[in-house]
């Protein structure tokens, strides 16, 4: 199909709709005004977001909750380096998302213009592929090739950077259904010789242990992992972003191991005789000291991104493929193990180290998240900030459904988790709730997001986790630094209440565990749009289990200690 003289900006605009895109997330700006007036021609939802970091979540969390590519579109300078922290959280989680970032004209390219900036060269590291377009008639193969690489093999960010003049000049070149990408080839099946050789050394296993990641996820791969794991009868642990993947509820799930994770689970770890990882990036948080995890035991891996192959640690047999055609491959090749004393033995761990959290004292954030999880019969949508809160949350909401519960994991980002609930709401196509959790120190990074929210009347549930500190800095004070506090009080928080009020956003408020439920109760029944929930928590909680930064997993702590503890060698 040839275009007779469209716009550079209405061309971007058809292949967006040719792509299925039908909301973007944005803050419009001088160079960017020829595509939002593209926009209005076209039943695409532009959604405005308070700030391009706000955005660029926003479209995370619509790429996460709906497993399609997000959309963010800004303006250039200022408007595109706000959005490098979203980009980054997408980068790290593998999250498809297509950045269309404005620039000045191409003949200012290179000479100081206003709001120019090298937003190609400065986001080099934290995308998967970028583009700085600087031909209209090259937008309808960019277009196409963005999104096919954005969403395919190991998903990821992709950055179009598109000159004022390019969107506003004409474009003749015609849209196009097939691409010619020399050396970018995705991943399928795995080599049959290695899924042979991983299955003789699954045959030969007594005390299997499987790891889902989010790449098991991100590939549609839970039935799979399912079917493997009650096949052999093995456990399952889950990173956090692998929460969900295999259902929390099922007897032979472990929860989440590593740093914050549960104390049968990284049991298992130090016992097994077997690990594989399905879609995991063995990462520091999981493995703790690298000389130590798993030592004795075979290590097996499947990843869709040949990179990850000994990247963190020497796997035995690594399966380069999309894991649920790799477990697709394997499941034949394999049977039922002789694991039933491996099972008591688990069975037994989980009976005698339950998840629990102290019951006296003020309100606990734990209780909050369990009420939520019990009130809802599991069956909601959450988004989580990063901290105490967001360890909880792995724990005490038993995620049983994939895309189910959203994180930033590898980056860990203060500030994502109201605005990707945002993005998971207009994503979201179930009958269950939106649930954020966010503790008051990441909630205050992006709250100008509710705006975002009451213009829209998103049935949002945004629970304010608030211990007036930075909890988990704070904790790491308390236990490695002899309760030095710095930099982690936050007693000049606002009233949370008032402050959703001034957004015509109804409030409540908890502060004692004996009106959580019905507080929780009600805020549930409320979908007239968004509801913010103040719960004034307890001070000083600590999250536990917890193994130091660094440290093996052997030297996990169940409860708080009686004395400092050396200082870890990692980062919080």
């Amino acid at each position: 199909m040839t275009n007779h003289a469209l716009s550079g900006a209405q061309i971007v605009i058809e292949c967006l709709k040719r792509e299925g895109v039908d909301t973007i997330f944005g803050y419009p700006g001088g160079s960017a005004i020829p595509m939002f007036d593209a926009i209005l021609d076209t039943n695409i939802r532009m959604i405005l977001s308070r700030h391009e970091q706000g955005a660029t979540h926003m479209a995370d969390g619509y790429a996460r909750e709906t497993g399609k590519v997000g959309v963010a579109l800004v303006t250039s300078g200022p408007g595109a380096t706000n959005t490098f922290t979203g980009i980054y959280t997408a980068m790290m989680d593998s999250v498809p998302l297509i950045i269309l970032t404005a620039q000045t004209t191409t003949p200012n390219l290179g000479k100081d213009a206003f709001q120019e900036c090298d937003t190609c060269g400065m986001t080099f590291p934290i995308v998967k592929h970028s583009y700085l377009v600087k031909n209209t008639n090259d937008l309808t193969r960019v277009m196409k090739e963005a999104f096919h690489i954005a969403q395919t093999g190991r998903p990821g960010p992709v950055l179009i950077d598109l000159p004022k003049d390019i969107l506003a000049g004409p474009c003749t070149a015609p849209f196009i259904d097939k691409m010619d990408l020399p050396g970018y080839t995705i991943p399928t099946y795995a080599d049959e010789e290695a899924v042979k050789q991983a299955a003789e050394y699954i045959k030969k296993s007594k005390k299997p242990l499987l790891l889902a990641g989010h790449g098991a996820m991100i590939s549609g791969a839970g039935k799979w992992v399912k079917e493997l794991a009650e096949k052999l009868n093995a456990p399952v642990t889950s990173t956090l972003l692998g929460l969900g993947t295999f259902p929390a509820t099922h007897p032979l799930s472990l929860g989440m191991l590593g740093m914050h994770g549960t104390v049968y689970a990284n049991k298992a770890v130090l016992d097994c005789d077997l690990i594989m990882s399905i879609g995991s990036r063995w990462d520091d948080r999981i493995t703790g000291k690298l000389d130590e995890f798993c030592k004795d035991a075979v290590r097996l891996h499947i990843d869709i991104d040949p990179a990850e192959e000994g990247k963190v640690l020497q796997p035995h047999v690594f399966m380069c493929g999309d894991a649920k055609l790799v477990l697709e491959q394997l499941l034949p090749m394999v049977s039922k193990l002789d694991t039933e004393d491996w099972i008591k033995t688990v069975q037994t761990w989980k009976k005698r180290y339950p998840l629990t959290y102290p019951k006296q004292g003020g309100l606990r954030m734990q209780h909050v998240i369990h009420t939520v999880y019990k009130q809802t019969k599991g069956k909601a949508v959450v988004t989580v900030d990063v901290g105490q809160h967001q360890m909880w949350t792995a724990q005490f909401f038993g995620a049983d459904y994939p895309r189910q519960l959203h994180n930033s994991g590898g980056a860990g980002t203060m500030g994502f988790g109201f605005p990707a609930a945002i993005g998971a709401a207009f994503g979201n196509t179930t009958d269950w709730p939106v649930c954020c959790f966010v503790g008051d120190g990441g909630f205050q990074m992006t709250l100008s997001e509710l705006a975002t929210a009451a213009i829209h009347k998103l049935p949002v549930k945004i629970f304010v986790l608030d211990n007036k500190f930075l909890g988990m800095v704070r904790q790491w004070q308390d236990l490695f630094y002899d309760k030095r506090y710095s930099g982690v009080n936050m007693e000049g928080n606002p009233d949370f209440v008032k402050l959703a009020e001034s957004y015509g956003i109804p409030g409540l408020r908890i502060r004692r565990s004996a009106d959580a439920e019905r507080m929780i109760q009600k805020a549930l029944a409320y979908n007239d749009g968004p509801i913010l929930i103040h719960c004034e928590c307890e001070k000083e909680d600590n999250v536990f289990p917890m193994i130091p930064a660094g440290a093996p997993i052997s030297s996990m702590i169940t409860e708080p200690p009686k004395t400092q503890l050396e200082k870890p060698t990692g980062s919080t």
